[in-house]
């Protein structure tokens, strides 16, 4: 062999040998056929945090500065020309967005105490102001102005230990970044905004905090293809540093939604009412106007525990994860009452965590015969599946009717050794529950049997 012909055979070599390296290809196609990393499934409950600059004025919503300036509303116009300056911008908020009271190991013992089993942080919003410190913008993130330090880092490093994953949020439209409206003002043709910037920060935040998910948000002013979408996932599944555990959604482009990328989020409080042919997400809001905190949120605004509960129970029957946001103020403490939801939803889960983690849809999604009344499977034993009961019975037993003529062999209420009967009739299973004193309750809403069939 010559020399030449030596090196024509090691150029295809190597050219084979990359090529076979690549498991996903830049397609759809390629990049779907990924599996969603089976840790997400077993998880179920997630708690979102949504922080950043508009948590200053926190009036209306996270969309703050849209509605003031660019799709104007008249109550956010009314409300800067009552209490601020006309020269104010909303940049000036940005100074006093300063976190002071952020101490990401009480954060950590709210998380751990909520019983939830993966956190996903801002990172960005759609302001584009970044909550850590980047480098591919200047003078608009947390280490240039208002915290002057990273926000992101330390809570990762927080929950380090406590088996809570950590995730990241990512808006990819920012309202009135001038590249983003250039290429806008260009129908599309140019690239310079995914290329120049969008691109650098999603590797930049990869690389720097080695999420296990990545929430991207606001693709849908531009089809997958202007975000150069495939691209970016093919490295991220390929040759990241987080590309075996990786979670990704659907929001990559005008055309993704409940289509493409990897877990379906398909709308913000997604309720299909039937089992999807592919893993979901319900990303919902115990504030239930605004993702971020509102000083002007009536009590009556945000979600009850039993409330919440429902919503929780309703996603993982239907085979959802259910990822619940939590609003931080703008000085980094969370109020009163998100502390007290995610603790009570933590005691909750401490009881009835095994009829919701690592759990699978039954063949009964909700019981047809009593209402409120939801199933889920155990994934281990096939023989096992749970019973969620919304509302204790008034009569102290309960038909269910879903399971008519089944083979039970027990019924255990979860959390207590209390003793308790059953038996079949011609509608279905009677289930006769114990007087319990109230002190000796497993729980204060929603109870679970543990239902055991004949092998």
């Amino acid at each position: 062999m010559s020399s030449a012909q030596a090196f024509v055979f090691f150029v295809v070599l190597l050219f084979t040998t990359s090529s076979d390296c690549q498991k996903y290809k830049p397609t759809w196609e390629s990049i779907d056929s990924r599996p969603i990393p089976g840790w997400y499934d077993d998880a179920k409950v997630g708690m979102f945090i949504n922080w950043g600059v508009y948590t200053v004025p926190s009036c209306t919503s996270e969309w703050f500065w849209w509605y003031w300036k660019g799709q104007p509303q008249a109550y956010v116009v009314e409300f800067m020309k009552k209490f601020y300056p006309p020269n104010w911008t909303y940049a000036d908020f940005a100074k006093q967005f300063r976190a002071e009271f952020y101490d990401p190991k009480k954060w950590k013992d709210i998380i751990v105490a909520s019983g939830v089993k993966y956190v996903v942080l801002a990172s960005k919003h759609h302001d584009g102001f970044s909550m850590y410190p980047t480098n591919v913008t200047y003078q608009w993130n947390a280490r240039d102005v208002g915290p002057k330090q990273d926000l992101v880092g330390p809570l990762k490093e927080a929950l380090q230990g406590t088996g809570v994953r950590f995730g990241i949020y990512h808006a990819m439209i920012e309202w009135f970044n001038p590249i983003w409206l250039a290429d806008q003002k260009n129908n599309l043709t140019t690239q310079r905004y995914v290329k120049d910037y969008i691109h650098p920060q999603l590797h930049e935040i990869i690389n720097t905090y080695k999420p296990d998910i990545l929430w991207n948000d606001g693709g849908w002013l531009a089809p997958s293809w202007y975000w150069n979408s495939t691209i970016f996932l093919a490295w991220l599944y390929n040759k990241s540093p987080v590309k075996e555990n990786i979670v990704v959604n659907d929001r990559w482009g005008s055309d993704c939604f409940c289509k493409h990328g990897g877990i379906w989020t398909c709308s913000d409080r997604f309720h299909p009412d039937h089992l999807m042919p592919h893993k979901w997400v319900n990303a919902m809001t115990i504030d239930k106007g605004s993702w971020g905190f509102r000083r002007n949120a009536d009590l009556s605004q945000f979600y009850s525990i039993e409330d919440l509960l429902e919503e929780v129970i309703y996603t993982i029957s239907f085979g959802g994860n259910i990822l619940i946001n939590a609003a931080p103020t703008s000085w980094g403490t969370f109020s009163p009452i998100y502390e007290e939801r995610f603790r009570q939803l933590g005691a909750w889960l401490k009881v009835n965590g095994e009829a919701i983690y690592k759990t699978t849809p039954w063949s009964h999604q909700n019981d047809t015969y009593s209402p409120r009344t939801w199933y889920t499977a155990s994934k281990a034993d096939k023989s096992v599946i749970y019973c969620m009961i919304l509302d204790w019975p008034l009569s102290n037993e309960i038909l269910l009717g879903s399971l008519k003529g089944l083979q039970v062999s027990s019924v255990e209420l979860m959390g207590s050794d209390a003793v308790m009967y059953f038996f079949q009739e011609s509608q279905g299973l009677r289930v006769l529950f114990p007087s319990i004193n109230i002190r000796k309750m497993p729980c204060q809403w929603a109870w679970s049997l543990k239902i055991t069939f004949r092998k």
